[in-house]
């Protein structure tokens, strides 16, 4: 079979790229592994979808890493604003939400799937599911394509978008990353991101796994993670030291989990986190649930309710132990007493505020790919052209997405990097098809 270009993954960058590359009359074929395209962007925000961040380059480049401007041309090619057209565009109403978010207006991933898979056929491109992609070769200017199921597919283009380590079951399996190693791309190293870190002593690990580094979600919670998981922290500050070295700190909130601690600012640090450990570094994060108040003050304030705990006639004969769970109340949520206590044994009121203000956590470790939201490393950007993302080692072969070594924070941003560079990969093959070259 003959194709013009041969899209392999049809994820977010691969429907991007074919609506970039389609609307030209050219031959386009999206290859998608699993039964359906789009089966990451299903579970994304929660299965609600966060399509892009309205965000300027300047601020929305902050939560690009590691080399941000590698995408700066793409994002100036097809912007937020051009994401939020071509969904409404093709039907999909959307919503902006705290902190520039958008989401589709239903609230539904599923019609950002279906939405993105009729733009693609509407612009031309035909989307083979259950195709497996074996391996890339070259017939002279040519690529071949080997099908799993014995089929060859001639194409004068190959776009590689398929994702990267990440969630394994909806079909990213590093097979771009091989590809990409055979044809001479240097792969720099992978690691999860955007994932939970483990506090030590949250889950129960069996004799053979160390509690250093990976560990799968599957592990149960321990009494102290039973304790903590289902609590939400809102307006917390928390602060990540690397072998004893204070490295960041990040106000915003935070979740407890069966993972371990996720949430928007978990999320945020888990990158240098997870980068630390696979390093061999120790790591440790510090959260303050009074950010907004002075440690002087905040005993000032513990000691005035403690007083007031004290006098009242309905304290009177209730034990001290007692007595703390009524003060902990007022500071704290309810439900998190428990597993702050079980951290932070505290019985001397005095101690309470510096408690409250540095809560301590040894990180252990962290789950893996198997739940993580994105994949750190991947496709070396210097071996890839960022005005047209075509391989500056292997003419006509290009990569988009989560399989390039960018990532970002959570909050939209990872789906638009895969909008913008597979549009400009899609955009870019077809330009080079149609003038000859």
């Amino acid at each position: 079979m003959d194709v013009d270009i041969v899209i392999i993954g049809g994820g977010a960058s691969g429907l991007a790229a074919a609506i970039g590359a389609g609307r030209n009359g050219l031959k386009i074929m999206v290859l998608e592994k699993m039964p359906k395209p789009g089966r990451k962007i299903m579970i994304s925000g929660k299965g609600r979808c966060n399509l892009t961040n309205l965000k300027g380059w300047q601020d929305f480049s902050l939560h690009i890493h590691p080399k941000a401007n590698f995408i700066k041309p793409a994002f100036f090619n097809f912007s937020p604003e051009d994401t939020i057209k071509l969904f409404n565009g093709h039907g999909l109403e959307t919503v902006v939400e705290r902190g520039d978010r958008v989401f589709p207006a239903s609230g539904k991933a599923a019609d950002a799937v279906d939405t993105l898979v009729k733009a693609a056929e509407k612009s031309g491109a035909a989307i083979l599911t259950s195709s497996e992609v074996a391996g890339i070769g070259k017939s002279g200017p040519d690529f071949l394509v080997r099908l799993k199921d014995g089929e060859t597919i001639h194409a004068a283009k190959v776009i590689i978008t398929t994702g990267g380590l990440s969630y394994p079951a909806t079909g990213s399996t590093g097979d771009g990353y091989v590809w990409a190693k055979e044809s001479g791309h240097k792969i720099v190293k992978c690691f999860p991101s955007l994932t939970a870190i483990v506090p030590e002593g949250y889950k129960i690990l069996p004799d053979n796994v160390p509690g250093k580094g990976h560990i799968d979600r599957s592990h149960p919670l321990s009494d102290m993670g039973k304790a903590l998981a289902g609590n939400q922290l809102r307006n917390i500050s928390l602060k990540v030291s690397i072998d004893g070295n204070p490295i960041c700190e990040e106000f915003g909130d935070i979740d407890f989990t069966d993972g371990g601690i996720e949430g928007p600012v978990g999320f945020k640090v888990s990158r240098r986190c997870v980068n630390a450990m696979e390093h061999g570094s120790k790591v440790r994060v510090s959260i303050d649930l009074k950010p907004a108040v002075e440690t002087q003050s905040l005993e000032k304030r513990i000691e005035t309710l403690w007083k007031e705990i004290s006098s009242d006639s309905r304290s009177l004969g209730k034990s001290h132990a007692a007595r703390m769970n009524i003060l902990l109340g007022k500071l704290m949520p309810m439900s998190l007493i428990s597993g702050f206590l079980r951290c932070n044994p505290v019985s001397d009121v005095r101690k309470l505020g510096k408690k409250l203000k540095n809560w301590e956590f040894r990180i252990a470790g962290y789950v893996g790919y198997e739940r993580c939201v994105v994949t750190a490393g991947g496709v070396s950007t210097e071996d890839i052209s960022p005005k047209t993302m075509e391989s500056r080692l292997v003419p006509g072969l290009y990569f988009a997405g989560e399989v390039l070594d960018i990532d970002g924070d959570t909050g939209g941003y990872n789906l638009q990097t895969a909008f913008s560079t597979g549009i400009l990969a899609g955009e870019s093959a077809a330009k080079s098809l149609l003038s000859g070259h």
